[in-house]
């Protein structure tokens, strides 16, 4: 039986984003006879080299790197899916325009293009998410074509076509609901690595400024305290180690079960014929 704790982290992550406004918090309170303090009963994850509560920081890091992985991979789905949907179903000239934009952002790293493109628009988190957005949407255009080419002419969708049914409503109601198992298990992992992204622009101050808190700003202002104060790194860097495994291990697990539901389905339907 597999253990339960990566949901239970997710679990928690997700909590702590919905409630963050309603706790306690004080992450931007500054006592400086705290400073670079160790894990006490007051502070209990110590204090930074400003003497703000580490614990307090951590959880307001977690919900900027919720926030921004939901609206990344949100604004990645939909914007990658319709326009791969369309390309694929239509062909001709806009499949193949399709393609050579896909090809142009697939010749580029896909991080060293965000550092671009937050380098360009500027720091702060709607420009990191849009920057982030720029880049993610590409896998899922990718994706969506390949699968919308080997179901477009089943025989449903050849059925809504002679019936004259448009072309919106045969992408939306035949095309993207057979398409959306492997976009799902695409989007769990992109949670993944919009979490590293964020952390990583943050790290190098292309993201959230201060005195917001980031897991990855968190890291940085920390690393130069390392040898006296180790805890600055190893918490949000814990932390951000433990939602990026957890996020991974359930994808795994979402792919491994779609799977098995399509291998079975298969088998049902050979069985019928």
């Amino acid at each position: 039986m597999r253990p339960a704790w990566p949901a239970v982290v997710l679990l928690l992550w997700g909590l702590v984003t919905l409630t963050a406004s309603w706790l306690p918090l004080q992450p931007d309170r500054i006592a400086l006879e705290a400073i670079l303090q160790g894990p006490t009963l007051q502070h209990w994850l110590g204090a930074d080299d400003l003497g703000r509560p580490v614990f307090d920081r951590v959880l307001i890091g977690a919900r900027t790197s919720f926030l921004v992985a939901v609206w990344v991979v949100g604004l990645s789905v939909v914007v990658g899916t319709l326009l791969g949907s369309i390309a694929a179903y239509l062909g001709g000239v806009w499949d193949r325009a399709l393609v050579m934009i896909v090809d142009i952002f697939m010749a580029f790293p896909g991080i060293l293009l965000a550092i671009a493109l937050a380098g360009l628009l500027g720091p702060g988190i709607e420009n990191l998410v849009m920057a982030l957005t720029l880049v993610g949407w590409v896998g899922y255009a990718r994706l969506a074509r390949a699968q919308v080419l080997s179901v477009k002419r089943r025989e449903h969708v050849v059925a809504a076509q002679a019936l004259g049914t448009g072309t919106a409503a045969i992408i939306m109601r035949h095309l993207v609901p057979l398409i959306s198992a492997p976009l799902v298990v695409e989007a769990t992992f992109g949670v993944a690595a919009v979490v590293i992204a964020e952390s990583g622009l943050s790290f190098l101050g292309l993201g959230v400024q201060p005195p917001e808190a980031s897991w990855g700003s968190m890291i940085r202002d920390g690393v130069r305290y390392m040898l006296v104060a180790p805890h600055l790194v190893l918490v949000p860097g814990g932390a951000l180690f433990l939602v990026v495994l957890s996020v991974n291990l359930l994808g795994d697990r979402l792919r491994d079960y779609l799977d098995v539901r399509s291998i079975r389905r298969t088998a049902v339907q050979g069985a019928g014929t």
